[in-house]
């Protein structure tokens, strides 16, 4: 005799053998409550025009098949990415494409494109911003940051003084190692306006603890007003301060964005425009 395995058709062509002969209504219905079991929304949204679509075009049922699931694939690495852009905490929307670079001639548009494809990310290495105020450095960090969103990374923006102020205060209740892990795991965090004002040396140790943490593993970007050489006015102990320029500065980026208000040059250009 043969094996017994010939004796009874498999769970599987059972399964699709008993689905047969639905009612389109039927058909409908139980699809419907599958997508929802299996949490498929943009499917079950966009089936009954997938099949119109089907219909006309004659696609096979495989490329019908493909249709749906492509459309699910898709809206889900959308929603993923509103998911993390919103995670960040950017307090504004800002993209690269806005950025007026003609308004700043100091900015190398190359080495915009170059930051926007995420490889200095990827590399864990260190962005920095320096100039005076309104040159354009808050927008740029928010739209880098945006653009590593959206290719995927982990993202998070913070000010220098609220940073500060959440690591004293986990320091206090004692959670301090869990909330520096924690700005530890993003592929890129953020610090805007570092050296607007003066940090005592617990905040700067702090700080310091965080860039220790990432270093040479995951990126960091900051943007300042100050030059490097003017950061003894921020991080009052000069060893200590050596020590954080060294962790930013090492096989990072430097972008010196200047002195001429961004602001003011790409509002008279629209202006005029």
């Amino acid at each position: 005799m043969t094996p017994a395995s010939n004796t009874s058709p498999t769970p599987v062509a059972h399964t699709l053998r008993r689905r047969r002969g639905l009612t389109e209504e039927a058909a409908a219905a139980a699809v419907d409550q599958a997508c929802r079991r299996l949490r498929l929304p943009t499917i079950r949204a966009l089936v009954d025009q997938a099949v119109t679509a089907a219909t006309k075009e004659q696609l096979t049922y495989h490329g019908f098949l493909a249709e749906l699931l492509l459309a699910e694939v898709d809206d889900r690495d959308r929603r993923s990415t509103l998911r993390r852009v919103k995670a960040a905490g950017f307090p504004r929307e800002k993209w690269l494409g806005d950025f007026d670079m003609a308004a700043n001639p100091a900015i190398n548009p190359a080495t915009i494109n170059e930051l926007a494809t995420g490889d200095w990310i990827r590399k864990g290495e260190p962005l920095c911003l320096i100039g005076d105020s309104g040159t354009g450095k808050s927008h740029l960090l928010i739209a880098l940051g945006t653009a590593a969103a959206e290719h995927g990374h982990r993202v998070r923006y913070t000010l220098a003084t609220k940073l500060v102020n959440e690591l004293v205060e986990a320091a206090d209740d004692k959670v301090l190692a869990k909330t520096i892990a924690r700005y530890g795991r993003v592929d890129l965090l953020i610090i805007d306006e570092l050296g607007y004002m003066e940090l005592d040396r617990r905040g700067a140790e702090l700080i310091f603890q965080v860039l220790t943490e990432r270093e040479e593993k995951n990126s960091i970007a900051i943007a300042s007003n100050v030059s490097f050489s003017g950061w003894t006015d921020t991080f009052t102990d000069p060893r200590l301060c050596a020590a954080i320029v060294d962790r930013l500065t090492y096989h990072g980026t430097i972008i010196e964005t200047g002195t001429h208000s961004y602001r003011l040059a790409h509002g008279r250009r629209t202006a005029d425009s």
